[in-house]
């Protein structure tokens, strides 16, 4: 059997078990949409963005790249839990190659991030959030969302393969909320102090959260600095860095697995 006809089949499977068992995308979903009205409506009124605008306007996109982010959690849960009941084990003994596996698995999970994304997109719509461009860089920007958790899923899987067990999950919270928090995704960088706000600045999160700001005309809470001008470039740049990286080491973390 292809590499390919595999994958797609291994995503079926996954795909089946969401239908079956939807809580977890369920409550993921619920997890983005209450951070999204506690930051928006508790915490906005005292925020500030840099160079005006509404809050609502510069929470949400940041919020749609914060759901790309979070949404690595159930693929490195996942992944460890087929590799611990020796799942993984079996798919390796069948004649299909290395790359089946993990490539079903972020075929279902980029699926389940598609249907994420229009959620949010529609219930920012219904809160107030309003888009001010063109047709042409909303697309951009939801290919730049989705190219974010394409590539944020191989250090979901690699996770999930290298550590197999429950430290899998611990991992993989210790990787992303520093990442999801210490970024642009909720407030502007230039309101924090000097050096951390350098830190935020090249974080692969805000360059993604402030191209997708850019191209939906929202505010960006930029006045200055990498940002600025290059977010875009940025927010391409980083997602095919971490795949050139994670990918081959999940390929490796996959032999690795014990018969």
């Amino acid at each position: 059997m292809s590499t390919l006809r595999a994958g797609w089949v291994i995503t079926q499977r996954d795909l089946a078990h969401w239908v079956r068992q939807p809580w977890t995308p369920i409550f993921g979903l619920l997890f983005t949409i209450m951070l999204l009205l506690v930051f928006g409506f508790l915490f906005g009124g005292a925020i500030t963005v840099p160079g005006g605008g509404d809050y609502i306007s510069f929470l949400l996109p940041g919020m749609l790249a914060l759901s790309m982010m979070f949404g690595v959690e159930s693929t490195t849960t996942a992944m460890a839990a087929d590799a611990r009941k020796g799942i993984t084990d079996r798919f390796r003994s069948m004649p299909i190659g290395s790359a089946s596996v993990s490539l079903g698995r972020v075929g279902a999970d980029m699926a389940n991030s598609a249907v994420e994304l229009l959620v949010l997109l529609l219930g920012g719509l219904v809160i107030g959030w309003r888009i001010s461009s063109d047709p042409a860089p909303v697309a951009l920007a939801v290919v730049l969302l989705l190219l974010f958790r394409f590539a944020v899923l191989w250090i979901g899987i690699y996770l999930g393969l290298a550590f197999r067990g429950d430290g899998a999950t611990t991992a993989v919270q210790v990787l992303v909320w520093p990442i999801g928090f210490l970024s642009t995704a909720i407030v502007s960088a230039e309101t924090m102090p000097g050096w951390l706000g350098a830190v935020a600045s090249w974080n692969p999160l805000s360059a993604t959260a402030s191209a997708i700001r850019q191209l939906f005309g929202n505010p960006t809470g930029i006045t200055e600095g990498p940002l600025a001008d290059g977010a875009v470039w940025l927010a391409v740049a980083w997602p095919v860095l971490i795949t050139a990286v994670f990918l081959p080491l999940s390929a490796r973390a996959y032999r690795k697995l014990r018969r």
